[in-house]
């Protein structure tokens, strides 16, 4: 069972539905108790970092996020779920993360349009199981002001080009993100879900690097 975590955010159903299109038993669950005894956990996510992070302590799926994440079961953050992951966040003044992956979260700067909104191609970095089956110049939907900066540069797994290179997919060990929407990037998107989905039940595919 994958529990996709509810803390008050948007996008869960259809996370959920996807899912369940590519075979997956999935729950959207505000339990922590749920969360611990999932195979597999997703934390999706669209608004304010702060929030969100404030939510997860009053609702005590915080500490039952980072015993999941300890114990090595399969974990995807995905678009602010993925930045949730790191240490820190400028959005809206200085936020603290789940600092599963360091780094920080910063705000794209420059005379160029914010938020990045639509579909934009993937540069793959490195072999990741959630790549399996997916090429280089794959399009996928992308919604986001703010994108994260890895301290170690080799946890991530893909760039797309928006006025320079910007983390798409990051991994390191267990934990997974990823700044674009699978749930709304077509045949791509769902195939890294159906990869999440046979990672947690054990039989993942080989990652690729097209």
């Amino acid at each position: 069972m994958i529990a996709i975590v509810d803390y008050g955010v948007g996008n869960l159903r259809s996370v959920h539905k996807a899912l369940q299109t590519v075979g997956f038993e999935a729950m959207v669950t505000s339990d922590p108790e749920q969360v611990l005894a999932a195979d597999g956990v997703v934390l999706p996510g669209v608004g304010a970092f702060g929030d969100a992070m404030f939510y997860l302590k009053q609702s005590g799926l915080l500490d039952s996020i980072r015993r999941v994440a300890k114990e090595g079961k399969p974990f995807l953050g995905i678009c602010l779920g993925m930045q949730l992951l790191f240490s820190t966040s400028e959005e809206h003044g200085q936020h603290v993360g789940l600092n599963l992956i360091p780094g920080h979260v910063k705000r794209f700067k420059g005379d160029f349009k914010i938020p990045q909104i639509g579909w934009n191609t993937l540069k793959l970095e490195r072999p990741s199981a959630l790549t399996a089956g997916v090429a280089r110049g794959d399009l996928v939907y992308f919604v986001h002001s703010y994108y994260v900066d890895p301290l170690d540069r080799g946890v991530i797994v893909a760039t797309t080009d928006y006025h320079g290179d910007v983390p798409a997919m990051v991994q390191k060990d267990n934990i997974m993100g990823i700044q674009f929407h699978p749930e709304k990037s077509s045949r791509t998107g769902l195939q890294m879900l159906r990869n999440f989905g046979e990672l947690v039940a054990g039989r993942p595919a080989k990652g690729a690097l097209v």
